[in-house]
């Protein structure tokens, strides 16, 4: 007999005896494993509740935000237009200098020139001031215009009128006269008058009496000195004209109070909604493309207002003058509008493209893979990047950052950033970061050639 009992480890019948190993089988294990799990889901499905339950007024509170942020951004480019035309002479110079040299404009300005000249003309005074000798030669020269006395008269007057505004003096003194007169303008858009600019019965005029006294003095070199008889005469050619005038002068007024803190006030109200948000970069989209449609819908109210503007002109002022002069005041608002438009779908698109989705991620793929094959073609033709690959792969976030960082802080340095400048800006950075990327992509693996394998 020997010692050993069925208990002894070294009993080489134990492994017979399954119900005497104290181990529970697999389907126990499993049914325990299952069992965890779902507790541990239950917890986290509870604690995903609370979290959502303690993040929804968070939530709530963010969308608000961007959308007040949104609602706010077509009126801070207004509000920036505003402070730049009214507060800022120079610019509202080069906004009005075209203005001297368009077709419409000077074909008004030399109507409404030569109406006031001819109320004030007096055909029968015109042949008694005439020397009885002269008088023959006078009505040739009159009639070889063509229709009766007056009607000659008329065209010469507008013939003078006509090459007053056309030449190179005028819009040398249009500038220098609408210089002088910002501040009028700025008195007329707050609700005052005075100057050569003034608002009267939601009417914006300006006063041809310069541009009258030149052709009055073209009048008496041609030998018509009675033209030195008559008073100054203060013809009022009409800039803007609309019953909303009255109300528009108190909505500049606000906007001025507002000036440039109000697109600085949308930008925080639209980066506060994003930081607020639990989906951070789907905010920012949101927020980016909502204030480029917000801003969307202002461009196409003012080409709306301009037709409706057009077509309730009175009578006596020209369409196509005040066609010109509604662009031209609202050419710089127009750029600004794209502006905004295009750095927002900018700024949407760079975020939704470093976002998870698959769809951006395919595109990043092809982005890479087509980085990828262009440096393995250099590498293979002999372009090495030496320590630069390496040392750029260490530090790629870095470069990628500061790259962004400068494109930000040359888009808000530039003076008046259109929307060819924000595009333009962003290709540079595409430009730049796909060259950060080639540097820093990995070296294909080279495999000897057959030729110059080792011999055994």
């Amino acid at each position: 007999m020997n010692g050993a009992t069925p208990d002894h480890p070294g009993d080489p019948d134990r492994s017979d005896r399954p119900g005497d190993s104290g181990r529970p089988d697999r389907s126990e294990l499993d049914d325990l494993r299952a069992r965890l799990a779902a507790l541990e889901a239950e917890r986290h499905a509870r604690q995903g509740e609370g979290t959502r339950t303690r993040h929804r007024p968070a939530s709530a509170l963010a969308a608000v935000l961007l959308v007040i942020g949104c609602l706010l951004a077509p009126l801070a480019v207004v509000a920036t237009w505003a402070a730049d035309l009214v507060g800022d002479t120079d610019r509202y110079v080069a906004t009005v200098a075209p203005l001297a040299s368009d077709p419409a404009v000077q074909d008004a300005a030399a109507n409404r020139a030569t109406d006031a000249l001819m109320d004030r003309i007096h055909l029968p005074t015109l042949l008694s001031d005439v020397a009885p000798k002269d008088r023959p030669l006078l009505e040739k020269a009159l009639g070889a215009l063509g229709g009766g006395l007056e009607n000659a008269v008329r065209g010469f007057v507008h013939d003078q009128a006509r090459k007053v505004v056309a030449s190179s003096a005028f819009a040398t003194v249009w500038t220098d006269a609408n210089r002088r007169i910002h501040a009028s303008l700025d008195k007329a858009l707050t609700g005052t008058g005075g100057g050569a600019v003034q608002l009267n019965d939601d009417t914006v005029t300006l006063d041809l009496a310069p541009l009258i006294d030149d052709v009055k003095k073209r009048m008496v070199d041609a030998g018509m000195t009675f033209a030195s008889h008559i008073p100054a005469v203060h013809a009022q050619f009409t800039l803007v004209e609309s019953q909303q005038v009255g109300k528009v002068k108190t909505y500049v007024r606000l906007l001025r109070i507002a000036g440039n803190w109000l697109p600085v006030l949308a930008v925080l109200l639209i980066a506060a909604g994003v930081l607020l948000s639990l989906r951070r970069r789907r905010a920012l989209v949101a927020g980016c493309l909502g204030a480029a449609v917000a801003t969307a819908l202002l461009g196409i109210g003012l080409r709306v207002f301009r037709v409706f503007y057009l077509d309730r002109l009175p009578a006596d002022v020209s369409p196509g003058a005040a066609g010109a002069v509604y662009d031209t005041l609202t050419r710089f608002l127009e750029t600004a509008v794209r502006t905004v438009i295009v750095l927002g779908v900018v700024i949407a698109l760079g975020a939704w493209l470093s976002g998870p989705g698959r769809r951006a991620g395919l595109v990043r793929g092809l982005w890479t893979d087509g980085i990828g094959a262009a440096r393995g073609t250099a590498d293979h033709a002999g372009l090495r990047t030496g320590p630069v690959g390496p040392f750029v792969r260490r530090h790629r976030p870095w470069f990628t950052w500061i790259l962004v960082a400068v494109a930000v802080l040359v888009c808000l340095l530039w003076p008046y950033p259109t929307g060819w400048v924000v595009l333009g800006i962003a290709l540079c950075l595409l430009f730049a970061l796909a060259v950060v990327e080639f540097l820093a992509a990995e070296p294909p693996h080279r495999t000897p050639r057959e030729g110059h394998a080792a011999h055994p």
